[in-house]
This record gives C-alpha cells, structure tokens and sequence, in this order.
C-alpha cells in the first residue's frame, strides 16, 4: 500500500502499532476461500471469535454471566420498597419523590441494557470467511468533494489509492464533484477517474427527498440514477478515506450471496497524533470490533458510510440512500426491514473486520463535538420517526439488535439528564427518591462497574484498529464516552423540541477547527446548572457527602474538556517560550568573509 492520506502514506502519518503491520490488519477475517463449484449456491459463511479457545472461551462466558447477574441484582436491590423514603404530606414533595424514584429505575433498567447489549455481543461476535469475488462482477468506486470545502490534494490521494484497487472484472474509478470545478474536473482527467456532477440539473438538486442539494445521499442518489444501470456494485469512502489495494479483494466476494445488500468494514483513524483523535479512536471499540461483528449473526450490520461496498439492485428496492442526518444508519435500516424481490429472502449484509480503508478523524475537541452531535441526534431523529414502523417489519432477533444498538445514545443523555434533574431536586428540597447506606450502595455501584470493565477490558483482544496500542485497555475510549454525556443530552433535549438539524461535516485534514471558549458552550451550561444546585444545597441545609458525590463529579466530567483544552495551550505556549529563550541563547557566530572560506574538494 503506497497511497498517502492527504500527506503521506497511512504508515508514515500513524504506523499500525505492536508486531502487526496494516497489511495483517486487512486480513483479519483469515484467507481469501474459493467459492462452492458452479451450479451450487453461495452462501456467507462464518466463524466464531472464540472457536478453538476452549477453556478460555468458558472464563469470558462465566464472566459475562455474572457481569449480567450482578447488574440484575444490582438493580432489584436498590429500587426494593423498604428503600423508599418516607415523606411528608406536601403533594408536589410526593409527586418529586414518585419521579426521582421513577427516573432512578429508569436509568438503573438502561445501564442494564448497555451492560446485556456488550455482554451478548461477546458471545455472538463472529467474523465471515472470504472468498474470491465473481470477476463478472462490475463495479464502480465512488468517493465525493465539495470544492472549496474539502482540499483537492487530499482527494487526490484518495482516487491515486482507488486507481491501484485490485479487481478482475469491469472497475471505474469516479469521484462525485457538487461543484461541477474546472480544477477538479482537470485532476480527474490527469489521474485517469470519471468525473460526475448533478450541478444545474434541477431534477438531482431538491428541496427535500432523496435528491436533496448539498447533501452526501442526494450526490450519490443522482450518480446511481444517471449511471447506476452500467454497474453491479459500487465502492465508497469518504474522501479522506484511502483505500488499501486489496479493497475489493476483501469486500467484493460476499456478493455472491444473492441477499446480500452491502458489506462494510471498520472505521480507523491515521492522524492519532494528538489526544482528542486517539481518544475518539479508542472511543470505536465497542461498535467496530465486537457489536458490528455480533451484527453478522442476524445478517444484519449496520452501513457505515466511510466505507463499504452496495448491491445497487438493493439499494434502488428503497429508493436509494435516504434522506437523513445519519443517511447511512436509515438506509440500513430500510433494507433490512424489505425482502429481495428476487429470492423472497430478508436482505442480509455483512461486517468484515478487515480494514480496507484508513481515514481521518476528528483532531479538535470542536470537530468531535460535532460529529457526535450528528450522529447522536440523528439516531434521535430516526428513533423519534421511522424506527417502530421500521421494527414492526424485522424479526424478533433482528429487532432485538437493533433496540439494543441504537440505547447508547438515549441511555448516555437520559442518564445525565435525569441526573442531574434528581440531584437538584435533593440538593434544593430534600427529595432523595431511595434511601440506602451510602457506603454500601458505593461498594456495589463500584463492584458491578468493575464487572463491565472485566468485560469490556477482556474483549480487547478482538480490537481491529491498527493505531491503537497493542496493550491498550481502551479506559481513553470510555473516558470520551462519558466526557461526552453533556453533547449527548443537549442533542436530545433538542431532538425533542424540534429543534432545526443540520449535517455537520468533520473538516478534514489541515482544515480542522480551531478550539475557542464556545467549543465548551454546552459543557458550561451544565457546568453551571450543577453549581447551582451544589450552591443551592449549602443554602437549604441539604449538603452531606453521599448526595453531592454524583453532581460533584458530573460538575468534573463537565469541565475536563475544557481544563485539557487549557492546558493543551499552555504547554504549547510554553514550549514556543522555551524555543524562544533558546534562541536569545545562542550566540551569533559572524559570518566568515568570502576571501576567507576554503574550497572543498
């Protein structure tokens, strides 16, 4: 793989870690098979994670089995009666204790659900075995630009990468203009890609629907309506995503499965070369190495847009990708809900761990804040519409997944909200909701968040990204997790006021966001709130260590981004002190005459 992201190949910006090189990590999922003799159908193959682990495999099991008993226990104990407090006759004291005791179930009964989704995807996760594609298979890789917003050089890299894709059959190389850019169209012709622009074709650029301007779903909606008919399949990433040569390789044979709509792979970053991109990273984990591959035991991986591989024949049985902040996660969605025409059968999709791409991320608290504001609020938005119309037409297994996949974000901004509701509602009236031993609640809370990190540690193993540390636990990834509970929270307060939404696009190489003050907005809004009410119950008489614990260190989690954001500055300011000191150091040496300078043979 010599192609280079945006300025230089994927091993110089950020080698794969450990003894594995990026080649290993594209064929994670074993050895290219030859597929079943001509007459005989194909099907998608698979093989369990932890096969021909045995005793092993019976640790993670029983570990998980308590992880899940523990919790459930957890749980049952703490919303018991006898731990309800007696209040006065007050109507509203009441009614705000039936509440806190209400909200308390409910986030104790979401935590559970996080802990059971993680916990089944360890016993479920399972990898497909490849096999060598149809070389009658014609396929097209497509990737886009917006000019003027995403640098031509950096896309650049990503068509040279595409022209080195392997593949036996009909491959064409295109990249999606929305500018119709002379300069673009003049790189297109230099590298030898096709070129395509729906720019003054008033049918392709709508309002709304799935020719929407200005948006990714639209663009590649009107290329598959103007030229989808001359292929099969078609290839994408997102353009600061490069792809390895052995892209198809890897993602092309599965297709010979009639039901299979699409094919995705893992999303890895290769600038990891400052705290918030490796954080964000390790922040994958979960979805990319264990809840996607768990996916492939209902056939049904969610799409992932940064890269995959689409059956065009399905993508049209929907209409194409739809218009959604999240476009790929409704499209999804939609085709696993339909059967093939053609076979009767549920379409299927598959997840391969290999990575065939290796993309950028977010490199300023600003740009990640933003991209998990739009993937959060458009799973709201999604939860909020279609979903239940789309769950009514999966089966049970498949509907359990996908109830399990899209808790996180409700559980992580219903967790803070009610969070921070209950603590207020102590800390200024005395409503406490349950009553219990403070210190034996903190045994059992740590115990049982103890038994998670077990799991969740234990799986690592399984992790797909290169640019992780070999040895990694992963706790950075969990820290962003809960570093961004406050963005979470303050997408769905505004999902369900209706708020406008707009796709926020992660800028992309030299083009990152600057981080100010106003990055944090969000984060001091709750900053605040909580102060408040820590104030609040000094005023009131209500202040005592075991209460103020949650609000205090939600007032923490809150500020974190900012104090690393701060001390980012100043060590920068230091070192450019430091240099500056430096030179004033140095003495200056004269410069020598001219007569005086010897030749050098």
């Amino acid at each position: 793989m010599t192609a280079s992201v945006a300025s230089g190949t994927p091993q110089n910006r950020a080698p794969a870690v450990g003894a594995r090189s990026l080649h290993d990590f594209s064929r994670i999922s074993g050895e290219v098979t030859e597929p079943p003799p001509a007459g005989e159908t194909y099907r998608v193959r698979y093989r369990n994670l932890h096969d021909g682990q045995g005793r092993r495999w019976a640790g993670t099991l029983a570990i998980i089995g308590a992880n899940v008993a523990f919790e459930v226990l957890f749980v049952v104990w703490l919303l018991q009666p006898s731990h309800h407090p007696d209040v006065d006759e007050r109507w509203w004291i009441q009614a705000a204790n039936v509440f806190v005791i209400g909200s308390i179930a409910l986030v104790e009964t979401m935590r559970l659900v996080n802990v059971f989704s993680l916990s089944l995807a360890s016993v479920l996760a399972r990898d497909p075995v490849p096999v060598r594609p149809d070389p009658e298979l014609r396929v097209a890789f497509l990737t886009t630009i917006v000019p003027g917003s995403e640098p031509i050089e950096m896309v650049r890299a990503t068509l040279e990468a595409a022209r080195r894709i392997r593949h036996e059959g009909t491959f064409d190389v295109w990249l999606l203009d929305e500018g119709d850019d002379r300069e673009v169209r003049r790189m297109c012709a230099e590298i030898g890609v096709r070129h395509f622009s729906r720019k003054g074709v008033a049918a392709y650029n709508e309002p709304s629907g799935f020719f929407t301007a200005r948006t990714k779903h639209g663009n590649y909606n009107a290329w598959v309506h103007a030229e989808g008919h001359r292929y099969d399949v078609f290839l994408s990433v997102d353009p600061d995503h490069v792809p390895l040569a052995n892209y198809a390789e890897r993602m092309l044979g599965y297709f010979r499965d009639p039901d299979v709509a699409f094919v995705v792979g893992p999303q890895c970053y290769a600038n990891c070369d400052n705290f918030v991109t490796t954080a964000a990273e390790s922040q994958q984990f979960p979805f990319h190495s264990l809840i996607q591959r768990a996916a492939n035991a209902y056939g049904i991986p969610m799409l992932v847009g940064t890269n995959n591989a689409v059956r065009i024949d399905a993508l049209l049985a929907v209409g194409g990708l739809h218009d959604s902040i999240t476009e790929d996660m409704a499209t999804g969605l939609a085709l696993h809900a339909r059967r093939n025409p053609w076979t009767g059968q549920r379409w299927r999709s598959v997840y391969t761990p290999d990575v065939v791409a290796v993309g950028e991320g977010p490199s300023s608290w600003t740009d990640f804040f933003s991209q998990q504001l739009r993937w959060s609020r458009g799973t709201f938005v999604i939860l909020q519409g279609i979903f239940l119309k789309r769950l009514r037409r999966l089966s049970p297994p498949r509907a359990l997944h996908y109830l399990l996949i899209t808790a996180f974000y409700p559980s992580m901004a219903i967790g803070w909200i009610l969070g921070a509701v209950n603590a207020s509602l102590y800390l200024a009236f005395g409503v406490s909701g349950i009553v219990v031993p403070p210190a034996l609640w903190l045994a059992l809370y740590v115990d049982a968040t103890a038994f998670q990190l077990w799991v969740y540690i234990r799986n690592r193993r399984y992790n797909v990204s290169p640019y992780e540390h070999e040895n990694s636990t992963g706790l950075t990834g969990m820290a962003m997790s809960v570093l961004s509970a406050p963005i979470y929270a303050s997408s769905l307060v505004a999902t369900v006021l209706r708020r406008p939404a707009t796709f926020v696009v992660t800028p992309k190489a030299e083009a990152a966001s600057p981080d100010r003050v106003v990055t944090f907005a969000r984060h001091l809004r709750w900053s605040a709130f909580l102060a408040a009410a820590i104030a609040a119950s000094f005023a009131f008489g209500h202040a005592n260590l075991d209460v103020l614990m949650w609000p205090a260190l939600a007032l923490v989690v809150s500020l974190v981004p900012m104090a690393i954001w701060l001390g980012g500055l100043l060590r920068t300011r230091g070192r450019i002190a430091s240099a500056a000191e430096l030179v004033e150091l140095v003495p200056v040496i004269p410069e020598p005459r001219d007569e005086k300078i010897g030749a050098v043979a």
